[in-house]
């Protein structure tokens, strides 16, 4: 088990009190009913799957109930930090820093 710092809560809680939902980020359309079938199956279904650092939405279910967002390596699959949903993606320097600062939590 580990734990996942809510940035909501400001505290660090289980995992099992969390849900991932998916990559952060994502571009999505603006008229869902006018794309393509194709471009739909790419949007909805198409996903990277890096050796690395993701950024991806969290749902802390079992506490507050709000979606953030984390950057998690996918690795040690250790979190490097976790974020609120309306803040901006953190910039490379702030990432970096916190992966050398604090050996990959929260």
């Amino acid at each position: 088990m580990f734990l996942i710092h809510c940035p909501y809560c400001n505290e660090d809680r289980s995992e099992l009190e969390f849900r991932g939902v998916g990559d952060a980020h994502i571009d999505r359309a603006q008229n869902i009913t006018e794309i393509s079938d194709e471009e739909f199956a790419e949007y909805f279904f198409m996903r990277d799957n890096p050796k690395g650092l993701i950024y991806e939405r969290w749902r802390h279910i079992h506490g507050c109930g709000r979606f953030f967002r984390a950057i998690r390596h996918t690795v040690s699959d250790r979190f490097v930090m976790t974020y609120r949903q309306e803040e901006p993606r953190p910039d490379e320097a702030t990432v970096q820093a916190k992966l050398a600062g604090i050996g990959g939590q929260k």
